[in-house]
């Protein structure tokens, strides 16, 4: 019989990408993938290190499904078990560890292993230029695209370029011929996501303009969007590109984590709030509708209650349209862990709420503003109560009544009302298929 093989993820996207990518390397002659609550004879947990919540979320996913499937095969892999490999191995029912590059050979170790003692198969670094594909299947209509990994930048609080290594990314031609793949499967969009992906052709000696000048150049493909990107390397001609393209979605995440410069150089952060600032108006000014978000840290190391309200009024004077809020989470083995004038956790958290707050009610705002105007969107699959969902190209989730033609097509929808899950409810525009 198959053996029933279930995948657990945790963090960002592009782990979700990656998790998809060693699912399919499992022979489907010999194992069935059962979803993640699921009795299995295999467990996979993709882990995520980015925050000492991160680590705390990982350490329970792990006893949770320990506890509850006892005799199963438990393999644990990803950013955790990089850099906390002892850690993981002694929690007990975890037969094998794997890390950044291991895991990708995870079906191979599972094949050779027993489940007596457990196994601990990861690298000391990442320094590598070995890249690793991965893309996410199984969505008809959104696949994410991994065009790049690791980072250079040496932010005082991250361990990314730990657990990952060094900016890298595949040739142009190698991803084109991806993506020819996907979109031959019957996917519309494409995410292209990486650690930091504005970074990609640092290895290639290319840039992301040729490479999204590439993939426009795929048959099929209708919609293509980028995960986030750096403000530092988003440069006048990318937004000139996103402007004039339609299919390049209008949507720009960026990371900001503080509104204050000298909290910036703390971080060591390679741009400053000028910076950030020119990059988000320029998007504003040629898509006026685009959909911008930003990343915040708050209570970093030294962050007063000044610098917190320089960061509070700087997002408040920023047409964007949601936020990403972190509260500073120390991470051994970085400069930022060792600073002085750790912020108490009660008071970051309080500041943090207030940013929350900020970011419903801009999000509030820009649906309000779409009231009205009429959008592409992609729909997805059903939900409960009769209904079907799917994405703007400015990122906002549309409900429409269900309909059995509506999946995996692109369709003209009128945004009506805000709806209480921050989402907008649409009318469709005839039964043209875009």
């Amino acid at each position: 019989m198959k053996k029933k093989v279930a995948f657990h993820t945790l963090g960002c996207k592009l782990n979700f990408t990656e998790t998809s990518t060693i699912a399919r390397s499992f022979d489907t002659d010999a194992y069935e993938r059962v979803s993640p609550g699921s009795h299995a004879d295999i467990h996979v947990i993709n882990t995520c290190t980015v925050t000492g919540t991160a680590d705390r979320k990982s350490r329970q996913a792990i006893r949770k499904i320990i506890s509850n499937d006892p005799d199963a095969f438990v393999a644990v892999v990803g950013c955790y078990a990089q850099l906390r490999t002892d850690e993981v191995a002694a929690i007990e029912g975890v037969n094998l560890v794997l890390g950044t590059y291991e895991k990708f050979d995870l079906a191979t170790y599972i094949d050779n292993l027993g489940k007596e003692v457990p196994e601990i198969h990861s690298c000391e670094t990442v320094d590598t230029p070995e890249f690793l594909s991965a893309w996410s299947a199984g969505d008809r209509t959104r696949t994410f695209l991994k065009v790049q990994d690791g980072c250079d930048n040496r932010c005082s609080y991250c361990t990314v370029p730990l657990a990952r290594g060094r900016s890298r990314n595949p040739h142009i031609v190698e991803i084109v011929e991806e993506a020819s793949t996907i979109v031959t499967s019957g996917v519309k969009e494409i995410v292209l996501t990486g650690v930091n992906v504005g970074d990609f052709g640092k290895s290639t000696g290319e840039t992301l303009e040729q490479l999204l000048e590439a993939l426009l150049e795929v048959s099929g493909l209708e919609r293509l969007r980028l995960s986030s990107i750096e403000p530092d390397l988003l440069s006048n001609r990318l937004i000139s590109m996103i402007a004039a393209e339609e299919r390049l979605m209008p949507h720009i995440h960026m990371p900001l984590q503080s509104g204050s410069d000298r909290i910036l150089g703390l971080m060591r952060r390679r741009y400053r709030c000028k910076l950030f600032r020119d990059r988000v108006l320029a998007i504003s000014e040629k898509m006026p509708s685009a959909g911008i978000g930003a990343d915040v840290i708050v209570g970093f190391p030294g962050e007063t209650e000044d610098d917190f309200m320089e960061t509070y009024d700087f997002l408040a004077s920023l047409p964007l349209s949601y936020l990403h809020v972190f509260v500073f989470s120390p991470r051994p083995g970085t400069p930022a862990a060792e600073m002085p004038d750790q912020v108490r956790k009660t008071v970051a958290e309080q500041r943090s709420r207030k940013l929350i707050k900020m970011s419903d009610n801009k999000r509030m705002k820009f649906m309000q503003n779409a009231s009205g105007t009429t959008h592409a969107v992609l729909f997805e699959k059903k939900n409960a109560g009769g209904t079907i969902s799917g994405l703007t190209g400015n990122y906002i989730r549309v409900v429409s009544p269900w309909s059995t033609d509506l999946p995996g097509t692109i369709r003209k929808v009128k945004l009506t009302t805000v709806r209480d899950d921050a989402s907008m409810n649409g009318v469709i525009e005839g039964t043209e298929v875009l």
